[in-house]
C-alpha cells in the first residue's frame, strides 16, 4: 500500500508544479493593485484596461481570425485526408500516414524552422522581398492542424463501420449523395471537435507563429512575449487569463461533443453488426 501512496504523492507534486503558476497568474489577474506580487483586493478593472488597449485588441483580433481560418481549412483538408487514408491500400496508405502524423511528433521548434526556411526560399524564388506575414502563420498552422483533424475524424470514420454506406449504395444513391446524406452527418461531431482543437492549437501557438510572422503580423501570444521583456503587468495577467479561458472553453466543448457522439453511437449500434 505504501508504493501506490508514494506514486500518488509524486503525481500530486507534478500537477502542482505544472499548474500552480497558471493558477497564480489567473488569481493575480483579479488583483486590484498595480503590484503583481501582492494582493490588494479583488477587481476586474485590468480586464477592461486590457480590452481597451489597441495593441492587445488588434493582436487578439488577428489571433482569432487566423485561428478561425485555420480551423475551417484544417477541417476540410483533414477530413479529406482521413477519408482517403481509410480507403487506400496498405502500400499507399502507410507512407502517407507516416508523413501526415510525423507532423504531430516532430518537435515544434524543428517544424517552425523548417517552415521559415520554406517560406523564405519560396519568397526569394517568387521575387517577394518580405514573404512573411499573417498568411504564412495561417499556412503553417493548417499544415499542423490538418493532421490533428485527420486523426480525430479517421478514428470516428473507422469506428462507425460501412454498413449504412453500403445500404445507401444498395438503395441507389451515388457516392456524393451517400457522403452528403449518410457519411457527413455521422462525421459532423468529429469534424467539429477536430475544428475546435485546431482553433485552440492555433490561437495559443507561439513558437511556430514567432518564426513565420512578419513585422506587421503580431498575434496575441507574440504580443504578450514582447511585453514580458519589460516586466509583468496586471494587464498582461488579465490578457493571459482571457487566453486561458478561451482555450479551456474550446477544449471542454470539443470533449463534450466527442463524448456525446460516442454515447449516441453506442446507443444506435445494432447488435451483431
Amino acid at each position: 500500500m505504501r508504493g501506490p501512496r508514494i506514486l500518488r504523492g509524486y503525481a500530486a507534486l507534478v500537477y502542482v508544479f505544472l499548474y500552480a503558476p497558471i493558477a497564480v497568474v489567473v488569481v493575480l489577474a483579479f488583483n486590484g493593485g498595480r503590484d503583481v506580487l501582492y494582493w490588494e483586493g479583488f477587481s476586474t478593472k485590468w480586464f477592461g484596461e486590457a480590452l481597451g488597449t489597441p495593441e492587445i485588441t488588434n493582436a487578439l483580433r488577428l489571433s482569432i481570425l487566423i485561428a478561425l481560418g485555420n480551423a475551417v481549412v484544417a477541417c476540410v483538408l483533414g477530413t479529406m485526408l482521413a477519408l482517403a487514408l481509410s480507403r487506400m491500400r496498405a502500400w499507399a496508405r502507410v507512407p502517407i500516414d507516416a508523413l501526415a502524423y510525423m507532423t504531430l511528433v516532430t518537435p515544434e521548434i524543428v517544424f517552425a524552422i523548417s517552415a521559415l526556411v520554406f517560406f523564405v526560399q519560396a519568397g526569394s524564388r517568387l521575387g517577394v522581398e518580405s514573404p512573411l506575414g499573417w498568411h504564412t502563420i495561417l499556412i503553417a498552422h493548417v499544415v499542423f492542424n490538418a493532421s490533428v483533424v485527420a486523426l480525430v475524424v479517421r478514428a470516428r470514420f473507422v469506428s462507425m463501420g460501412q454498413t449504412l454506406e453500403e445500404a445507401s449504395y444498395d438503395l441507389g444513391a451515388g457516392p456524393l449523395s451517400t457522403f452528403r446524406q449518410v457519411t457527413l452527418p455521422r462525421l459532423a461531431p468529429a469534424i467539429l471537435a477536430g475544428g475546435l482543437l485546431a482553433f485552440t492549437f492555433s490561437f495559443d501557438d507561439f513558437v511556430t507563429s514567432f518564426f513565420v510572422t512578419g513585422p506587421e503580423s503580431e498575434t496575441l501570444p507574440i504580443y504578450i512575449w514582447g511585453q514580458l521583456r519589460f516586466g509583468v503587468t496586471p494587464a498582461i495577467n488579465a490578457t493571459a487569463a482571457m487566453m486561458l479561458g478561451v482555450t479551456l472553453l474550446a477544449i471542454v466543448f470539443a470533449y463534450v461533443v466527442l463524448r456525446r457522439s460516442g454515447q449516441e453511437r453506442d446507443k444506435a449500434a445494432l447488435p451483431g453488426v
